[in-house]
């Protein structure tokens, strides 16, 4: 068929079907489709008669749209016009071929998935002015006879469940499984060091890390022989520096002696000119990545996919570690437009990256489960922290935000909502050393509905930082079942995570992070609710639904007492004084009382 990219051809006329109101249109001629229509959605089987880039497209009339959400969206939620952008990638290790138009009060109007998530899609979206309809491209090369299918969800009450959904529907039926440690709070050496690590500073503050309640310690990149040097020119031989770990092996055993998993860091596609089997590489890395100053392996080439087990299996096996965080995987897609394999080692090799990348990944869990068993943590962050993506990780991480805290809510959240279920980590928690206690509890309290990430320096904490974050990290331990696996019946994706709240049995926590927000609360529903005001005011202002008689304990950015008083919490407005990054506890009387909510004193360390 003509280019996919041809723009002129994005709204051809073709062979259509409906699902609803959606129209499912193939645009070429050697492509068939059925419609085959479910109790909760329609799936579309597409089926190359020959062998071609089949181009379908989806699209609906654009009623009350007012946003559209797809896995890279980021802070990107309008609705762009037909002819605006680029085709994007998507694939195993980038986003996912998953999107969902929504209305005003959060409706969603068209939610599809496509299940092909190992081989690359393109794909774009927008508005059509001339028709008023919104449409979506995907395109895909598909060998005579090989098809994918699209999941349509029907508009429905939440785009925010319709998501999750879809997510679910391309959730593995083998995802890995998700140890406790996963669910534990951790601390990263990256924005605290750097790549200024040795076994001395990783070891004391490991010692806090520990204190504080965390279960997972990450060594970050610096860990390795010729990390400091240019980018990651270094980058390929994964062997520990002996000047910064003069006894890795025993510096890992010091650390897991204190209660902690121990996870380090590998990107195991970056091949720089410095590393030792560069020369021996150089071949299956045909491409050049200048922003990280290294080239990038082909994993479509045996050879690699060899060399990067081999390398993984290694660290974990000789060290004694507890998995790894894998990094820069997305950097395979610089392999994704090419049609012909590089067969310059002689390798056999896949066709597709994606396709590539799975197999490699396949066997990468294989050979590790084989070392440390359900036990294995493996980090993955986005952009390849979809729902495909939970065969091989699971921890899946928010992309690097240093110090934003709107990003880290958002990027959890989106997380979250493409894979439920999921042990979904913040990125990494860094703040100013001099900055007022309330405004690094902010930075905690982003992360308060995902797994926590510390990375400041523990062992040199001002005693105010060191209490601020000893509290909230006892707080998370205290409600994670709550803030982790709780029901969140409000979520919108088309919020920026103003107002948060998650419920699980009698007990419910909701985190305001705007000011001027009205928060609606029931309190009659649940024997606690805990109010964090991660705002800058000292109040936080409830729209109460019902009647209760409650008891509200008040504390500071740093668990110190606030007040306690007993209140009536009648239907409408109430004013509520909660300091600045502080907590009230609201206790419904006439319920199960559960005591008088947590305390630095009274709640362990350790869940």
């Amino acid at each position: 068929m003509t280019d996919f990219r041809d723009k002129t051809r994005l709204w051809s006329a073709g062979n259509t079907l409906f699902a609803g109101e959606t129209a499912v249109t193939a645009l070429g001629d050697g492509v068939r489709m059925r419609i085959e229509d479910g109790a909760e959605a329609a799936t579309v089987h597409v089926t190359a008669s020959v062998a071609e880039t089949t181009l379908v497209r989806l699209d609906v009339p654009l009623g009350d749209a007012v946003g559209y959400w797809h896995p890279s969206a980021d802070w990107e939620r309008p609705l762009p016009a037909d002819w605006e952008g680029d085709w994007r990638r998507v694939g195993l290790v980038e986003s996912a071929a998953l999107g969902c138009l929504y209305d005003s009060a959060g409706r969603s109007l068209l939610a599809f998935a496509s299940d092909r998530t190992d081989a690359v899609t393109w794909m774009r979206f927008g508005v059509s002015e001339s028709r008023a309809r919104y449409g979506v491209w995907l395109a895909t090369r598909l060998a005579a006879g090989e098809g994918f299918r699209l999941c349509l969800r029907p508009a429905g009450p939440s785009a925010a469940d319709t998501v999750r959904a879809l997510a679910r529907w391309l959730t593995p039926v083998d995802p890995m499984p998700t140890p406790e440690a996963a669910r534990t709070p951790a601390y990263s050496t990256w924005y605290s060091m750097h790549r200024a690590v040795s076994a001395d500073l990783v070891e004391a503050d490991a010692a806090v890390a520990a204190e504080l309640g965390c279960g997972v310690l990450l060594l970050d990149d610096g860990w390795q022989a010729n990390a400091d040097v240019r980018g990651y020119s270094g980058c390929g031989d994964w062997v520990p520096d002996p000047a910064k770990f003069p006894d890795f092996a025993a510096h890992v055993a010091a650390v897991r002696a204190r209660g902690l998993r121990y996870v380090a860091w590998i990107a195991p596609l970056l091949l720089g000119e410095r590393s030792t089997v560069h020369d021996t590489l150089v071949d299956v890395a045909p491409r050049r990545a200048p922003r990280l100053d290294c080239r990038i392996l082909d994993p479509r080439q045996d050879k690699v996919r060899a060399f990067v087990v081999d390398s993984c299996v290694r660290l974990v096996d000789r060290y004694g570690l507890d998995g790894l965080k894998v990094d820069f995987l997305d950097q395979a897609m610089a392999y994704a437009d090419d049609t012909a394999h590089n067969d310059t080692a002689g390798d056999n090799t896949a066709a597709d990256v994606g396709q590539a990348t799975r197999a490699l990944l396949v066997e990468l869990r294989e050979r590790l489960h084989a070392v440390r068993g359900d036990d294995l943590l493996i980090e993955l962050r986005q952009p390849y922290a979809g729902p495909a993506m939970r065969a091989y990780g699971n921890l899946l991480r928010a992309s690097d935000c240093p110090a934003d805290a709107s990003a880290n809510r958002l990027r959890t959240r989106d997380i979250a909502v493409l894979a439920p279920g999921a042990a979904v980590h913040c990125d990494m928690l860094m703040w100013d050393p001099a900055a007022d206690v309330d405004a690094a509890a902010r930075q905690v309290q982003s992360a308060l509905y995902s797994v926590p990430q510390i990375s400041v320096r523990l062992a040199g904490q001002s005693a105010g930082h060191r209490a601020m974050t000893a509290w909230w990290l006892r707080f998370w331990l205290r409600y994670r079942d709550v803030l982790l696996d709780g029901q969140h019946p409000a979520s919108r994706l088309d919020e920026r995570a103003g107002t948060v709240t998650a419920s699980a049995g009698n007990r419910a926590v909701v985190t305001v992070f705007g000011e001027r927000r009205v928060v609606p609360l029931d309190p009659g529903r649940f024997t606690e609710i805990a109010l964090v005001n991660s705002t800058a005011a000292g109040h936080v202002v409830v729209d109460v639904t019902g009647t209760a008689r409650a008891r509200l304990t008040v504390m500071d950015s740093r668990g110190r007492p606030a007040g306690t008083h007993l209140k009536d919490l009648s239907p409408g407005l109430h004013r509520l004084p909660v300091p600045p990054a502080g907590l009230c506890v609201i206790e419904h009387l006439d319920g199960a009382a559960t005591g008088a909510g947590p305390s630095p004193e009274s709640t362990p360390a350790r869940a």
